[in-house]
């Protein structure tokens, strides 16, 4: 490896990314990596972002890398496993396995979102104390540019501030990234390679709350009839009307002991999103799901906590065509190169699972192509960009399509979809030579890019025209013969 690259690596977020990223570079002999994150710790609760991650075999990519797939199933219900309960409105339940759709998949993992970063951290303590720190409670507020190089201005919660001058700078914090707003103001309207494109979902605008329960939670006044940790949930309120009606949508835990996490999904004008008091969320409650004891479910302080929570919203789809840019030359450490990984330069609702897939892909992708170019930056990152670029674009066209109405938006179009899918399956099993399954199906393959899959996609999509405009064509002859 060039050892010009054994010191001044800054990411900037510490979420999966970033920690995926400091670990893939510090296996690869890069030294003196720092970790900017604004949490106060790795373990940090965060309520409102307390959801589940699906890792994949594309997610795999990189924790096989690291060697941390064996650890990271022990902490997660695996998706060979995963059994859904429904509760309907009258308390009825049915339990089912739910099918793999692609039964040549590699196994996903669902594990919370803590529990993953935990994992990320806790490889770093015990294994790259000398070549990565984090430092928690510290956000960037300022990146400065020079003639060739960049500095980074740091402030801890104590106000205290450090400066770094580093080779690499890797943006990994998010939709509201710093690094890649500071890159689009220095665009100075020359260019919008770093201002995010933004592309129309069905999903987007949707806004969330999580519920907190506790572990091993009551389902009814009978003794003993409690929640499993490994059993999905999905319970239905009583509500018909579309700005009432909620559900609650638990997804398993391995840990028992673990706090369960309920997510209600609903648009903004939602009633839910009118309620002001504990009192009244409570009585809201209990009049949405009669057919659980809530009040052996939710504590009071819950009930305060989530009144107060603004809850979040789905995202548009989106993302930048600029995934780097470089100062000076570091090759020779004499510059700095910036680099957007996951969010920071891609962002899309959860729809098909693929937000901490696909930056952990990034990394993996990024990873490849250091080794192909020997750790020359100069090289590397025009190189990741012009690979990646294609398939961060069919990605948020596989957003946009493969699966925006599960949320019961709209019950139309939700059972058009659905047709639409068993059609494609269907005509994938009696002539797979000619269609592909739906989207939503050959996500789940990691071995196929996001570009072949909307390639593939679109292919059986111009079929099917063709068929229907001949179908058109030969009923208009018939009606004028």
């Amino acid at each position: 490896m060039n050892h010009y690259y054994q010191k001044n690596i800054v990411i900037i977020g510490g979420g999966p990314a970033g920690l995926g990223a400091a670990l893939m570079l510090a296996q690869r002999g890069w030294k003196d990596i720092t970790v900017i994150e604004k949490r106060p710790s790795a373990d940090y609760y965060e309520p409102d972002k307390s959801f589940s991650y699906q890792i994949d075999g594309r997610g795999q990519k990189l924790t096989d890398l690291l060697k941390l797939t064996a650890k990271l199933a022990d902490l997660s219900v695996p998706s060979t496993d995963f059994y859904f309960t429904l509760i309907q409105k009258d308390g009825t339940r049915k339990t089912t396995k739910l099918p793999i759709a692609d039964s040549k998949r590699k196994t996903a993992y669902w594990l919370p979102r803590a529990s993953f970063v935990e994992l990320l951290y806790q490889e770093i303590e015990h294994h790259w104390q000398d070549e990565i720190k984090v430092l928690f409670n510290t956000k960037c507020i300022e990146i400065k540019q020079h003639l060739e190089h960049l500095e980074i201005i740091t402030q801890s919660q104590d106000q205290e501030q450090l400066t770094f001058i580093p080779t690499l700078i890797v943006g990994c914090d998010g939709l509201n990234s710093i690094v890649r707003q500071t890159l689009h103001q220095w665009e100075k309207g020359q260019s919008n390679s770093f201002e995010m494109q933004k592309f129309p979902s069905p999903s987007s605008g949707l806004k969330y709350k999580v519920l907190t329960l506790p572990p091993q939670f009551t389902l009814s006044e009978q003794e003993g009839d409690v929640a499993q940790s490994t059993m999905a949930y999905a319970i239905r309120s009583t509500f018909k009307e579309r700005k009432k009606a909620i559900n609650l949508g638990l997804l398993p835990f391995k840990n028992p002991n673990q706090p369960r996490t309920a997510n209600i999904i609903t648009y903004p004008d939602h009633q839910i999103w009118q309620l002001e008091t504990p009192a009244e969320v409570e009585q809201f409650m209990k009049q949405a799901f009669p057919q659980i004891p809530l009040e052996k479910m939710i504590s009071p302080e819950e009930i305060v906590r989530f009144t107060s929570s603004d809850g979040g919203k789905f995202p548009i789809p989106q993302y930048c065509s600029g995934l780097y840019q470089i100062w000076g030359k570091p090759e020779e450490s004499q510059g700095t190169a910036i680099i957007l990984l996951g969010d920071a330069a891609h962002c899309f609702p959860p729809d098909i699972g693929q937000g901490v897939n696909s930056a952990l892909e990034d990394i993996y992708v990024f990873q490849e192509i250091l080794a192909e170019t020997q750790d020359n930056l100069s090289q590397a990152l025009p190189r990741y960009q012009n690979l990646r670029q294609p398939d961060i674009k069919a990605l948020i066209r596989l957003v946009q399509i493969s699966y925006p109405w599960q949320y019961n938006q709209d019950p139309l179009q939700k059972r058009l979809w659905s047709l639409n899918f068993f059609l494609r399956l269907l005509l994938n099993r009696v002539f797979p030579f000619i269609f592909n399954p739906h989207s939503f199906i050959m996500i789940q393959n990691h071995e196929l890019s996001y570009s072949d899959i909307i390639a593939k996609s679109n292919r059986t999509t111009q079929v099917l025209s063709i068929l229907v405009g001949l179908a058109i064509l030969t009923l208009l002859l018939k009606l004028f013969n």
